[in-house]
Protein backbone atom coordinates (compact mmCIF):
# COMPACT_ATOMS: atom_id res chain seq x y z
CA UNK A 1 0.00 0.00 0.00
CA UNK A 2 1.37 3.35 -0.88
CA UNK A 3 2.94 5.44 1.71
CA UNK A 4 1.60 8.49 3.21
CA UNK A 5 2.76 10.97 6.33
CA UNK A 6 -0.89 12.04 6.63
CA UNK A 7 -3.61 11.21 8.95
CA UNK A 8 -5.60 8.21 8.78
CA UNK A 9 -8.84 9.44 7.30
CA UNK A 10 -6.46 11.50 4.65
CA UNK A 11 -4.12 8.35 3.99
CA UNK A 12 -7.14 6.21 3.26
CA UNK A 13 -8.61 9.13 1.32
CA UNK A 14 -5.44 9.41 -0.86
CA UNK A 15 -5.25 5.50 -1.61
CA UNK A 16 -8.46 5.15 -2.29
CA UNK A 17 -8.45 7.41 -4.85
CA UNK A 18 -4.85 6.15 -5.93
CA UNK A 19 -6.87 2.86 -6.64
CA UNK A 20 -9.77 4.62 -8.44
CA UNK A 21 -7.47 6.32 -11.06
CA UNK A 22 -5.53 3.00 -11.30
CA UNK A 23 -8.61 1.18 -12.48
CA UNK A 24 -9.50 1.94 -15.90
CA UNK A 25 -13.41 1.80 -16.65
CA UNK A 26 -15.00 1.08 -20.01
CA UNK A 27 -18.30 -0.72 -21.34
CA UNK A 28 -16.61 -4.57 -20.29
CA UNK A 29 -16.99 -5.04 -17.29
CA UNK A 30 -13.74 -6.03 -14.94
CA UNK A 31 -14.59 -7.96 -11.70
CA UNK A 32 -12.91 -6.72 -8.67
CA UNK A 33 -10.17 -9.15 -8.26
CA UNK A 34 -8.45 -8.61 -11.66
CA UNK A 35 -9.01 -4.17 -11.42
CA UNK A 36 -7.67 -3.61 -7.90
CA UNK A 37 -4.91 -6.02 -8.28
CA UNK A 38 -1.53 -4.72 -6.94
CA UNK A 39 0.66 -3.44 -9.70
CA UNK A 40 3.79 -2.84 -7.69
CA UNK A 41 5.36 -3.92 -5.29
CA UNK A 42 4.65 -1.18 -2.75
CA UNK A 43 1.40 -2.26 -3.71
CA UNK A 44 1.56 -5.79 -2.29
CA UNK A 45 0.13 -6.93 0.37
CA UNK A 46 1.08 -9.68 3.25
CA UNK A 47 4.21 -10.56 1.02
CA UNK A 48 6.32 -7.54 1.38
CA UNK A 49 9.30 -9.80 2.71
CA UNK A 50 9.07 -11.31 -0.95
CA UNK A 51 8.74 -7.59 -2.61
CA UNK A 52 11.95 -6.38 -0.73
CA UNK A 53 13.73 -9.30 -1.76
CA UNK A 54 12.86 -9.28 -5.16
CA UNK A 55 13.60 -5.44 -4.91
CA UNK A 56 17.10 -5.91 -3.63
CA UNK A 57 17.97 -8.28 -6.13
CA UNK A 58 17.37 -5.69 -9.00
CA UNK A 59 19.25 -2.72 -7.31
CA UNK A 60 21.99 -4.88 -6.47
CA UNK A 61 21.82 -6.83 -9.71
CA UNK A 62 21.72 -9.86 -8.54
CA UNK A 63 19.19 -11.35 -10.74
CA UNK A 64 18.81 -14.95 -10.96
CA UNK A 65 17.69 -17.05 -13.98
CA UNK A 66 14.51 -19.19 -12.70
CA UNK A 67 12.68 -18.13 -9.98
CA UNK A 68 9.78 -20.25 -8.28
CA UNK A 69 6.97 -18.81 -5.95
CA UNK A 70 4.72 -21.04 -3.40
CA UNK A 71 1.91 -20.62 -1.68
CA UNK A 72 -2.28 -21.07 -1.44
CA UNK A 73 -3.78 -19.44 -4.26
CA UNK A 74 -4.90 -15.78 -4.34
CA UNK A 75 -1.74 -14.85 -2.56
CA UNK A 76 0.17 -12.47 -4.72
CA UNK A 77 2.17 -15.16 -6.67
CA UNK A 78 0.72 -14.46 -10.02
CA UNK A 79 0.50 -10.19 -9.56
CA UNK A 80 3.84 -10.14 -7.96
CA UNK A 81 5.89 -12.29 -10.97
CA UNK A 82 4.10 -9.76 -13.67
CA UNK A 83 5.36 -7.06 -11.09
CA UNK A 84 8.72 -8.19 -10.95
CA UNK A 85 8.64 -8.55 -15.08
CA UNK A 86 7.73 -4.89 -15.36
CA UNK A 87 10.58 -3.98 -13.11
CA UNK A 88 12.83 -6.29 -14.71
CA UNK A 89 11.76 -4.60 -18.52
CA UNK A 90 11.06 -1.60 -18.02
CA UNK A 91 12.96 1.23 -20.72
CA UNK A 92 14.67 3.12 -18.06
CA UNK A 93 15.40 -0.27 -15.49
CA UNK A 94 15.95 -2.92 -14.72
CA UNK A 95 14.69 -0.85 -11.41
CA UNK A 96 12.66 -2.18 -8.44
CA UNK A 97 10.22 1.20 -9.61
CA UNK A 98 8.73 0.43 -12.99
CA UNK A 99 6.86 2.97 -14.58
CA UNK A 100 3.28 1.92 -14.73
CA UNK A 101 2.54 3.76 -17.57
CA UNK A 102 5.12 2.58 -20.25
CA UNK A 103 3.97 0.64 -22.88
CA UNK A 104 5.29 -2.42 -21.82
CA UNK A 105 4.28 -2.11 -18.34
CA UNK A 106 0.75 -1.82 -19.41
CA UNK A 107 0.94 -4.74 -21.84
CA UNK A 108 2.28 -6.74 -19.29
CA UNK A 109 -0.61 -5.81 -16.89
CA UNK A 110 -3.21 -7.19 -19.55
CA UNK A 111 -1.48 -9.92 -20.35
CA UNK A 112 -0.64 -9.11 -23.89
CA UNK A 113 3.34 -8.26 -24.24
CA UNK A 114 5.00 -10.06 -26.70
CA UNK A 115 8.28 -10.86 -24.44
CA UNK A 116 6.10 -11.51 -21.37
CA UNK A 117 4.78 -15.16 -21.62
CA UNK A 118 2.18 -16.44 -19.44
CA UNK A 119 1.49 -20.16 -19.28
CA UNK A 120 -1.19 -22.30 -17.66
CA UNK A 121 0.79 -25.31 -16.80
CA UNK A 122 -2.80 -27.31 -15.85
CA UNK A 123 -3.23 -27.27 -19.52
CA UNK A 124 0.05 -27.04 -21.26
CA UNK A 125 1.40 -29.63 -19.60
CA UNK A 126 2.81 -32.18 -22.05
CA UNK A 127 6.19 -32.47 -23.73
CA UNK A 128 5.59 -31.17 -27.27
CA UNK A 129 4.34 -27.67 -25.16
CA UNK A 130 7.81 -27.68 -23.40
CA UNK A 131 9.85 -28.43 -26.33
CA UNK A 132 8.32 -25.53 -28.28
CA UNK A 133 8.81 -23.32 -25.46
CA UNK A 134 12.09 -24.23 -25.68
CA UNK A 135 12.48 -23.69 -29.24
CA UNK A 136 11.25 -19.67 -28.36
CA UNK A 137 14.10 -19.65 -26.04
CA UNK A 138 16.44 -19.08 -28.61
CA UNK A 139 14.69 -16.20 -29.95
CA UNK A 140 15.54 -12.77 -28.51
CA UNK A 141 13.15 -10.56 -27.08
CA UNK A 142 11.33 -8.38 -29.48
CA UNK A 143 11.67 -4.72 -27.99
CA UNK A 144 12.06 -5.59 -24.07
CA UNK A 145 15.50 -6.19 -22.41
CA UNK A 146 14.69 -9.90 -21.25
CA UNK A 147 12.27 -12.57 -22.46
CA UNK A 148 10.13 -13.19 -19.47
CA UNK A 149 7.92 -16.72 -18.75
CA UNK A 150 6.12 -17.34 -16.39
CA UNK A 151 4.31 -20.85 -15.99
CA UNK A 152 0.96 -21.00 -13.56
CA UNK A 153 0.62 -24.11 -11.36
CA UNK A 154 3.55 -25.64 -12.79
CA UNK A 155 3.41 -28.98 -10.68
CA UNK A 156 0.43 -29.92 -13.25
CA UNK A 157 3.66 -30.40 -15.88
CA UNK A 158 4.16 -34.15 -16.86
CA UNK A 159 7.56 -35.80 -15.44
CA UNK A 160 8.76 -35.71 -19.48
CA UNK A 161 8.26 -32.22 -19.76
CA UNK A 162 10.05 -31.31 -16.71
CA UNK A 163 12.39 -33.20 -17.70
CA UNK A 164 13.08 -31.18 -21.59
CA UNK A 165 12.72 -27.85 -18.95
CA UNK A 166 15.41 -28.82 -17.27
CA UNK A 167 17.70 -29.17 -20.05
CA UNK A 168 16.88 -25.06 -20.34
CA UNK A 169 17.23 -24.14 -16.76
CA UNK A 170 21.23 -26.28 -16.43
CA UNK A 171 22.46 -23.58 -19.35
CA UNK A 172 19.45 -20.59 -19.82
CA UNK A 173 20.60 -17.85 -22.36
CA UNK A 174 21.44 -14.53 -20.26
CA UNK A 175 18.02 -12.57 -22.28
CA UNK A 176 15.69 -15.34 -20.68
CA UNK A 177 14.14 -15.41 -17.13
CA UNK A 178 11.38 -18.08 -15.62
CA UNK A 179 9.28 -17.31 -12.85
CA UNK A 180 7.47 -20.26 -11.85
CA UNK A 181 3.95 -20.53 -9.83
CA UNK A 182 2.28 -23.29 -7.73
CA UNK A 183 0.15 -24.38 -4.67
CA UNK A 184 2.32 -27.35 -4.89
CA UNK A 185 5.72 -27.30 -4.85
CA UNK A 186 6.39 -31.25 -3.53
CA UNK A 187 5.07 -32.45 -6.85
CA UNK A 188 8.30 -30.36 -8.20
CA UNK A 189 11.43 -32.44 -9.36
CA UNK A 190 14.07 -31.89 -6.84
CA UNK A 191 16.83 -31.33 -10.27
CA UNK A 192 13.89 -28.26 -11.16
CA UNK A 193 14.07 -27.01 -7.50
CA UNK A 194 17.55 -26.85 -6.97
CA UNK A 195 17.99 -24.68 -10.00
CA UNK A 196 15.48 -21.91 -8.66
CA UNK A 197 15.27 -18.71 -6.12
CA UNK A 198 12.48 -20.29 -4.01
CA UNK A 199 10.16 -18.01 -1.94
CA UNK A 200 7.29 -18.72 -0.12
CA UNK A 201 4.13 -16.71 0.06
CA UNK A 202 2.43 -17.01 3.32
CA UNK A 203 -1.52 -16.42 4.10
CA UNK A 204 -3.16 -12.68 4.07
CA UNK A 205 -3.51 -11.74 7.76
CA UNK A 206 -6.99 -10.61 8.18
CA UNK A 207 -6.07 -7.15 9.34
CA UNK A 208 -4.14 -6.85 6.05
CA UNK A 209 -7.49 -8.05 3.90
CA UNK A 210 -9.56 -5.88 6.36
CA UNK A 211 -7.70 -2.82 5.12
CA UNK A 212 -7.85 -3.71 1.57
CA UNK A 213 -11.52 -4.49 1.44
CA UNK A 214 -11.87 -1.03 3.24
CA UNK A 215 -10.02 0.54 0.37
CA UNK A 216 -11.76 -0.85 -2.32
CA UNK A 217 -15.21 0.19 -0.96
CA UNK A 218 -14.52 3.38 -0.56
CA UNK A 219 -13.05 3.57 -3.95
CA UNK A 220 -16.22 2.18 -5.29
CA UNK A 221 -18.61 4.79 -3.67
CA UNK A 222 -20.00 1.93 -1.40
CA UNK A 223 -20.94 2.35 2.46
CA UNK A 224 -19.80 -0.65 4.47
CA UNK A 225 -19.71 -1.92 8.01
CA UNK A 226 -16.59 -2.70 9.32
CA UNK A 227 -17.87 -5.93 11.01
CA UNK A 228 -19.15 -6.59 7.73
CA UNK A 229 -16.10 -6.23 6.30
CA UNK A 230 -13.64 -8.23 8.96
CA UNK A 231 -16.79 -10.89 8.52
CA UNK A 232 -15.71 -11.25 4.79
CA UNK A 233 -12.02 -11.06 5.40
CA UNK A 234 -11.94 -13.80 7.89
CA UNK A 235 -14.34 -16.19 5.65
CA UNK A 236 -11.15 -15.88 2.63
CA UNK A 237 -8.90 -18.13 4.95
CA UNK A 238 -5.49 -15.71 3.45
CA UNK A 239 -6.51 -15.41 0.35
CA UNK A 240 -6.86 -12.03 -1.00
CA UNK A 241 -8.62 -12.86 -4.20
CA UNK A 242 -11.17 -14.90 -2.45
CA UNK A 243 -11.93 -12.37 -0.16
CA UNK A 244 -12.54 -9.39 -3.22
CA UNK A 245 -14.88 -12.33 -5.06
CA UNK A 246 -16.55 -12.63 -1.87
CA UNK A 247 -16.65 -8.53 -1.58
CA UNK A 248 -17.77 -8.31 -5.16
CA UNK A 249 -20.53 -11.01 -4.55
CA UNK A 250 -21.67 -9.14 -1.12
CA UNK A 251 -22.05 -5.84 -3.63
CA UNK A 252 -24.14 -7.40 -6.31
CA UNK A 253 -26.55 -9.21 -3.60
CA UNK A 254 -27.17 -5.92 -1.12
CA UNK A 255 -29.32 -2.82 -1.81
CA UNK A 256 -27.01 -0.42 -0.79
CA UNK A 257 -24.65 -0.35 2.78
CA UNK A 258 -22.89 -3.71 3.31
CA UNK A 259 -23.93 -4.85 6.77
CA UNK A 260 -22.96 -8.44 8.92
CA UNK A 261 -26.52 -9.18 8.14
CA UNK A 262 -26.19 -8.79 4.41
CA UNK A 263 -22.86 -11.12 4.73
CA UNK A 264 -24.61 -13.67 6.58
CA UNK A 265 -27.75 -14.47 4.17
CA UNK A 266 -24.97 -14.60 1.03
CA UNK A 267 -23.18 -16.91 2.65
CA UNK A 268 -25.95 -19.11 4.15
CA UNK A 269 -24.37 -18.55 7.53
CA UNK A 270 -25.63 -17.58 11.16
CA UNK A 271 -24.25 -14.47 13.30
CA UNK A 272 -22.70 -15.35 16.90
CA UNK A 273 -25.84 -14.12 18.72
CA UNK A 274 -27.96 -16.62 16.94
CA UNK A 275 -25.60 -19.31 17.87
CA UNK A 276 -26.00 -18.15 21.21
CA UNK A 277 -29.90 -17.71 21.12
CA UNK A 278 -29.47 -22.06 19.72
CA UNK A 279 -27.06 -22.94 22.71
Amino acid sequence: MAKSTSSPDGRQAATADAIAAESPRDDRYVVVARRYRPRSFDQLIGQQHVGRALCNAIETGRVGPAYLFTGARGVGKTSTARIFAKALNDPGGPTSHPDGQSDIAQAIDSGEDVDVLEIDGASNRGIDEIRSLRAGVGVRPSRSRYKIYIIDEVHMLTGAAFNALLKTLEEPPAHVKFIFCTTDPEKIPITVLSRCQRFDFSPVAVDSIHGRLREIVDAEGVEADEDALRLIARRAEGSMRDSQSLLEQVMSFSDGKLTTATVHTMLGTADDSRLHAFA
